[in-house]
């Protein structure tokens, strides 16, 4: 087994350009991530009978981030060229979905909240309360944090142009660049009020959407040149456009779920099909078209998050415990997605990853376990407490 410790610390100064292929994770330590459980639609409290499909979408989605983190731990210990090395590469670029499909569920939520009752004055104060200030607080923790584990030398704390960088670009820590992109997806949804008063077929907003991705995506090419493009709300213009629509038309999503299923999750399975070959040859570091990788990464994440969704209102319907588990764990995803990288690296620290196959296996689980539960076990105890507000936003 090798025995590297944490991922890489020296900090990435911006280039001059994204470098190819421009993939959401184009940084040195971005594995995929998840974002802030938004405002529900309907103020209600963590009442376990209450439970939504929108929280079985988080509690689907927080599964999926903690085990492609865990899982991007356990290659850094892994026997290269080995069989457990290939299915830990193939699980981890599998679940490699969270962001576009929380910023699919964000702008879904949003927009129907808003084409509700959008108060311009408690919606941008609820986004400042909920969304700027643990992104802020939280990128000082994980300063702190990085110092304190000798990640980062000491005179980090001191660097104003290095906390700029790090805030500019949400690069605190390896997972906190989706709050940044969560902020400004909370600008971004008024603008697109009016298009979702006009309700527009899902099939059209994901057309819609992909040639304005993909139009996006010439323009940082030949003049943006954003040196962190995946740092942007620019990089989820497809998921928004398609969250949008989906949005408008939620009452119906259920229906239109069962009707074109089978369809959905086809094109889905295709479009693995597809990305999968192209994503592990990214990882592999092979030279690669930038703009089918691209195209081939949105299309999957896309398609992704719409079956999702679906699977959450079809398990909505079952009355099982581990429903009311996965739904609870959605709830508090928020909490989960801002601690779980401090716990696997503090596990990484105590007991690095070893020994025989199943040993090996057994350690990884642990630490999904431990990195799933125990921040969930504090949310629980810290709900509806000032604390909580303070140190979550909610």
């Amino acid at each position: 087994m090798t025995q590297t410790r944490f991922p890489p610390s020296a900090e990435p100064e911006p280039p001059s350009l994204p470098r190819p292929p421009e993939d959401p994770d184009a940084t040195a330590d971005a594995e995929g991530l998840i974002p802030p459980s938004e405002a529900e639609p309907g103020g209600r409290g963590p009442t376990l009978h209450k439970l939504t499909a929108i929280d079985l979408f988080r509690g689907i989605t927080i599964l999926e981030v903690v085990a492609h983190h865990t899982s991007g731990l356990a290659l850094r210990y892994a026997v290269p060229d080995t069989l457990s090395f290939l299915l830990l590469q193939l699980i981890n670029r599998t679940l490699h979905f969270a962001v576009p499909a929380f910023v699919f569920l964000s702008a879904v939520v949003l927009t129907r909240s808003l084409l509700r009752n959008f108060r311009p004055g408690r919606y941008f104060w609820r986004r400042l309360t909920r969304g700027a200030w643990p992104y802020l607080l939280w990128s000082a923790l994980y300063i702190a944090w990085y110092v304190w584990t000798g990640q980062r030398p000491p005179d980090t704390l001191t660097d104003p142009d290095k906390w700029l960088f790090y805030l500019q670009y949400g690069k605190a820590s390896y997972h906190l660049y989706f709050l940044l992109v969560a902020l400004e997806v909370y600008l971004v949804i008024p603008l697109l009020l009016p298009l979702a008063r006009r309700r527009p077929p899902i099939v059209l907003a994901i057309l819609i959407g992909a040639a304005l991705q993909l139009g996006i995506y010439l323009l940082n090419r030949s003049f943006l040149r954003l040196p962190y493009p995946a740092s942007t709300v620019l990089w989820y213009i497809l998921p928004i456009t398609v969250g949008v629509a989906v949005g408008a038309r939620l009452d119906e999503f259920p229906a239109w779920w069962r009707k074109y299923r089978l369809f959905l999750v086809a094109a889905a399975a295709t479009a693995y099909a597809l990305y999968l070959p192209q994503a592990l040859a990214y990882v592999r570091g092979e030279a690669l078209n930038p703009t089918v990788y691209s195209t081939l990464s949105w299309t999957y994440t896309t398609l992704m998050a719409l079956t999702v969704l679906g699977v959450a209102y079809s398990l909505q319907r079952l009355r099982r415990p581990w429903r009311v588990g996965l739904g609870t764990i959605g709830m508090f995803s928020l909490q989960i997605y801002l601690i779980h990288p401090a716990i696997l690296q503090t596990l990484e620290l105590l007991h690095s990853p070893g020994g025989d196959p199943q040993g090996f296996a057994l350690t990884i689980l642990g630490y999904f376990l431990a990195a799933l539960i125990l921040p969930a076990l504090l949310a629980l105890l810290l709900v509806d407490t000032r604390l909580s507000k303070l140190i979550f936003g909610r």
